[in-house]
Protein backbone atom coordinates (compact mmCIF):
# COMPACT_ATOMS: atom_id res chain seq x y z
CA UNK A 1 0.00 0.00 0.00
CA UNK A 2 1.17 3.52 -1.25
CA UNK A 3 -0.36 5.64 1.19
CA UNK A 4 0.90 8.99 1.87
CA UNK A 5 1.92 9.37 5.31
CA UNK A 6 2.77 13.38 7.13
CA UNK A 7 4.02 13.32 10.62
CA UNK A 8 3.28 16.80 12.04
CA UNK A 9 5.38 18.25 14.88
CA UNK A 10 5.08 21.70 16.66
CA UNK A 11 8.43 23.12 18.07
CA UNK A 12 9.26 26.31 20.23
CA UNK A 13 12.63 26.51 21.42
CA UNK A 14 14.07 22.66 20.44
CA UNK A 15 17.27 24.03 18.78
CA UNK A 16 18.61 20.67 20.89
CA UNK A 17 16.49 17.78 19.63
CA UNK A 18 15.14 19.29 15.81
CA UNK A 19 17.74 17.52 13.77
CA UNK A 20 17.95 14.37 15.27
CA UNK A 21 14.10 13.70 15.55
CA UNK A 22 14.38 14.55 11.98
CA UNK A 23 16.72 12.31 10.91
CA UNK A 24 15.46 9.57 13.42
CA UNK A 25 11.61 10.14 10.95
CA UNK A 26 13.47 10.37 8.00
CA UNK A 27 15.71 7.14 8.32
CA UNK A 28 12.36 5.24 8.85
CA UNK A 29 11.41 2.51 6.12
CA UNK A 30 7.55 4.21 4.56
CA UNK A 31 8.53 7.56 3.17
CA UNK A 32 7.34 9.27 5.91
CA UNK A 33 7.18 13.07 5.25
CA UNK A 34 7.37 15.51 8.16
CA UNK A 35 5.75 18.72 8.43
CA UNK A 36 7.44 21.24 11.50
CA UNK A 37 5.62 24.02 12.96
CA UNK A 38 7.90 26.27 14.68
CA UNK A 39 6.27 29.14 16.29
CA UNK A 40 8.82 31.91 16.05
CA UNK A 41 11.70 30.26 18.11
CA UNK A 42 14.46 32.71 19.45
CA UNK A 43 16.86 29.65 19.33
CA UNK A 44 17.20 29.34 15.51
CA UNK A 45 15.12 25.95 15.20
CA UNK A 46 13.46 27.03 12.08
CA UNK A 47 17.07 27.74 10.78
CA UNK A 48 18.09 24.18 11.51
CA UNK A 49 15.04 22.76 9.87
CA UNK A 50 15.86 25.08 6.44
CA UNK A 51 19.15 23.63 6.35
CA UNK A 52 18.06 19.79 6.40
CA UNK A 53 15.81 20.61 3.71
CA UNK A 54 18.60 20.62 1.83
CA UNK A 55 19.45 17.35 2.11
CA UNK A 56 15.17 16.12 2.35
CA UNK A 57 13.90 18.79 0.08
CA UNK A 58 10.57 16.41 -0.67
CA UNK A 59 10.02 15.05 2.42
CA UNK A 60 10.90 17.57 4.86
CA UNK A 61 8.41 20.71 5.11
CA UNK A 62 8.63 23.98 7.59
CA UNK A 63 5.55 26.83 8.39
CA UNK A 64 6.80 29.08 10.50
CA UNK A 65 4.59 30.90 12.55
CA UNK A 66 4.91 34.56 14.62
CA UNK A 67 4.97 34.47 18.03
CA UNK A 68 4.09 31.06 20.44
CA UNK A 69 0.52 30.11 19.59
CA UNK A 70 -0.37 27.46 20.75
CA UNK A 71 -0.54 23.36 20.34
CA UNK A 72 -3.53 23.17 19.04
CA UNK A 73 -3.79 26.00 16.42
CA UNK A 74 -0.46 24.33 15.48
CA UNK A 75 -1.49 21.24 15.10
CA UNK A 76 -4.91 22.65 13.04
CA UNK A 77 -2.67 24.70 10.65
CA UNK A 78 -0.71 21.14 10.33
CA UNK A 79 -3.94 18.96 9.51
CA UNK A 80 -5.48 21.66 6.91
CA UNK A 81 -2.16 21.66 5.08
CA UNK A 82 -2.25 17.92 4.84
CA UNK A 83 -5.58 17.81 3.82
CA UNK A 84 -5.24 20.77 1.01
CA UNK A 85 -2.44 18.07 0.13
CA UNK A 86 -4.14 14.81 -0.07
CA UNK A 87 -2.25 12.68 2.47
CA UNK A 88 -3.68 9.82 3.44
CA UNK A 89 -2.40 9.02 7.42
CA UNK A 90 -1.67 12.47 9.44
CA UNK A 91 0.62 11.87 13.03
CA UNK A 92 0.99 13.82 15.48
CA UNK A 93 4.13 13.64 17.57
CA UNK A 94 6.26 15.58 19.90
CA UNK A 95 9.61 17.18 19.16
CA UNK A 96 11.58 15.57 22.43
CA UNK A 97 11.85 11.94 21.80
CA UNK A 98 9.26 11.60 24.66
CA UNK A 99 7.82 9.93 21.66
CA UNK A 100 9.92 7.23 20.08
CA UNK A 101 10.19 7.71 16.23
CA UNK A 102 10.11 4.11 15.58
CA UNK A 103 6.48 3.50 17.41
CA UNK A 104 5.22 5.82 13.85
CA UNK A 105 4.92 2.39 12.24
CA UNK A 106 3.28 0.65 14.77
CA UNK A 107 0.63 3.76 15.01
CA UNK A 108 0.27 3.04 10.45
CA UNK A 109 -0.20 -0.33 11.34
CA UNK A 110 -3.08 -0.83 13.29
CA UNK A 111 -4.62 2.10 10.64
CA UNK A 112 -3.20 1.14 7.25
CA UNK A 113 -6.11 -2.15 6.46
CA UNK A 114 -8.83 0.18 7.87
CA UNK A 115 -9.43 -1.45 10.91
CA UNK A 116 -9.18 1.78 12.61
CA UNK A 117 -9.31 5.30 12.30
CA UNK A 118 -7.52 6.94 14.64
CA UNK A 119 -4.12 5.10 16.42
CA UNK A 120 -3.08 6.44 20.02
CA UNK A 121 0.04 5.88 21.72
CA UNK A 122 -0.81 5.16 24.41
CA UNK A 123 1.48 5.33 28.10
CA UNK A 124 -1.50 3.73 30.46
CA UNK A 125 -3.27 0.74 27.81
CA UNK A 126 -0.86 -2.12 29.49
CA UNK A 127 -0.16 -0.34 32.84
CA UNK A 128 1.78 2.61 32.91
CA UNK A 129 4.63 3.07 30.62
CA UNK A 130 6.07 6.37 31.53
CA UNK A 131 10.06 6.84 31.52
CA UNK A 132 11.61 9.66 33.63
CA UNK A 133 8.62 11.34 35.01
CA UNK A 134 8.44 12.86 38.27
CA UNK A 135 5.67 10.80 40.66
CA UNK A 136 3.62 13.49 40.88
CA UNK A 137 3.26 14.13 37.04
CA UNK A 138 2.38 10.55 36.34
CA UNK A 139 -0.31 10.74 38.88
CA UNK A 140 -1.60 13.87 37.74
CA UNK A 141 -1.60 12.43 34.00
CA UNK A 142 -3.20 9.01 34.87
CA UNK A 143 -6.07 10.46 37.19
CA UNK A 144 -6.69 13.52 34.20
CA UNK A 145 -7.55 9.78 31.58
CA UNK A 146 -9.71 8.67 34.61
CA UNK A 147 -11.79 11.88 35.33
CA UNK A 148 -12.32 12.63 31.08
CA UNK A 149 -13.62 8.87 31.22
CA UNK A 150 -15.44 9.39 34.44
CA UNK A 151 -17.14 13.30 33.01
CA UNK A 152 -17.53 11.82 29.59
CA UNK A 153 -17.64 8.16 28.62
CA UNK A 154 -14.35 8.34 26.67
CA UNK A 155 -13.55 4.32 26.27
CA UNK A 156 -9.87 5.57 25.94
CA UNK A 157 -7.41 5.01 29.01
CA UNK A 158 -4.93 7.80 27.78
CA UNK A 159 -7.07 10.73 27.30
CA UNK A 160 -4.33 13.12 26.73
CA UNK A 161 -1.89 11.41 24.63
CA UNK A 162 -0.46 13.33 22.13
CA UNK A 163 1.32 10.67 19.72
CA UNK A 164 -1.02 9.35 17.02
CA UNK A 165 -1.98 8.15 13.79
CA UNK A 166 -5.13 9.50 12.14
CA UNK A 167 -6.48 8.53 8.64
CA UNK A 168 -7.31 11.53 6.79
CA UNK A 169 -11.13 11.33 6.82
CA UNK A 170 -11.11 12.05 10.77
CA UNK A 171 -10.04 15.28 10.53
CA UNK A 172 -12.12 15.24 7.09
CA UNK A 173 -14.95 14.61 9.10
CA UNK A 174 -14.17 17.03 11.82
CA UNK A 175 -15.06 20.58 12.01
CA UNK A 176 -11.37 21.64 12.50
CA UNK A 177 -12.40 25.77 12.78
CA UNK A 178 -14.92 24.56 15.90
CA UNK A 179 -12.12 22.91 17.99
CA UNK A 180 -11.55 25.17 21.03
CA UNK A 181 -8.56 23.97 23.10
CA UNK A 182 -4.79 24.77 22.81
CA UNK A 183 -3.25 22.27 25.68
CA UNK A 184 -4.36 19.15 26.98
CA UNK A 185 -8.15 20.02 26.34
CA UNK A 186 -7.08 19.84 22.59
CA UNK A 187 -5.86 16.30 23.09
CA UNK A 188 -8.60 15.30 24.55
CA UNK A 189 -11.30 16.92 22.46
CA UNK A 190 -9.62 15.55 18.94
CA UNK A 191 -10.30 12.20 20.87
CA UNK A 192 -13.50 12.62 22.03
CA UNK A 193 -14.77 14.41 18.80
CA UNK A 194 -13.58 11.55 16.77
CA UNK A 195 -15.66 9.57 19.31
CA UNK A 196 -18.60 10.73 18.97
CA UNK A 197 -18.47 11.09 15.15
CA UNK A 198 -18.35 7.41 14.90
CA UNK A 199 -14.99 6.65 13.93
CA UNK A 200 -13.01 3.79 15.55
CA UNK A 201 -10.71 4.35 17.92
CA UNK A 202 -7.33 2.27 19.32
CA UNK A 203 -5.04 2.39 22.02
CA UNK A 204 -1.43 0.82 20.31
CA UNK A 205 1.32 0.35 24.09
CA UNK A 206 3.96 2.63 23.97
CA UNK A 207 6.74 3.61 26.14
CA UNK A 208 6.71 7.58 27.35
CA UNK A 209 10.18 8.77 28.11
CA UNK A 210 10.54 12.28 29.36
CA UNK A 211 12.91 14.63 27.53
CA UNK A 212 16.53 14.44 28.45
CA UNK A 213 16.93 17.41 26.84
CA UNK A 214 14.99 21.43 26.59
CA UNK A 215 12.80 22.34 28.59
CA UNK A 216 9.33 21.50 29.18
CA UNK A 217 6.19 24.04 28.26
CA UNK A 218 3.84 22.87 30.29
CA UNK A 219 2.12 24.92 32.47
CA UNK A 220 -0.86 25.11 35.74
CA UNK A 221 -3.20 26.99 32.75
CA UNK A 222 -2.67 23.78 30.34
CA UNK A 223 -4.36 21.60 33.28
CA UNK A 224 -6.63 24.20 34.13
CA UNK A 225 -8.10 24.46 30.55
CA UNK A 226 -7.95 20.72 30.81
CA UNK A 227 -10.12 20.24 33.87
CA UNK A 228 -12.89 22.45 33.06
CA UNK A 229 -12.62 21.98 29.38
CA UNK A 230 -13.77 17.90 29.62
CA UNK A 231 -17.30 19.50 31.54
CA UNK A 232 -17.77 21.64 28.91
CA UNK A 233 -17.40 19.78 25.79
CA UNK A 234 -19.86 16.61 27.73
CA UNK A 235 -22.73 19.49 28.50
CA UNK A 236 -22.05 20.30 24.83
CA UNK A 237 -22.58 16.91 23.46
CA UNK A 238 -25.55 16.67 25.46
CA UNK A 239 -27.35 20.05 24.00
CA UNK A 240 -25.97 19.89 20.52
CA UNK A 241 -24.37 16.56 19.12
CA UNK A 242 -21.41 15.95 17.18
CA UNK A 243 -21.96 16.43 13.24
CA UNK A 244 -19.58 14.97 10.58
CA UNK A 245 -18.10 18.22 8.48
CA UNK A 246 -20.18 16.88 5.45
CA UNK A 247 -18.04 19.48 3.06
CA UNK A 248 -15.19 18.43 4.19
CA UNK A 249 -15.82 14.59 3.33
CA UNK A 250 -13.78 12.67 0.10
CA UNK A 251 -14.04 9.48 -1.05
Amino acid sequence: MNHRKLVIIPTFNEKENIQEIIQAVMNLDGGFELLVIDDGSPDGTGNLVKALQLSFADRLHLIERQGKLGLGTAYITGFKWALEREYDFIFEMDADFSHNPDDLIRLYNACADRSYDLAIGSRYITGVNVVNWPMGRVLMSYCASIYVKFITGLPIKDATAGFKCYHRSVLEGIKLDEVRFVGYAFQIEMKFTSWKLGFKLVEIPIIFTDRTKGTSKMSRGIFKEAGFGVISMKIKSIFSPYQLNQSGLTE
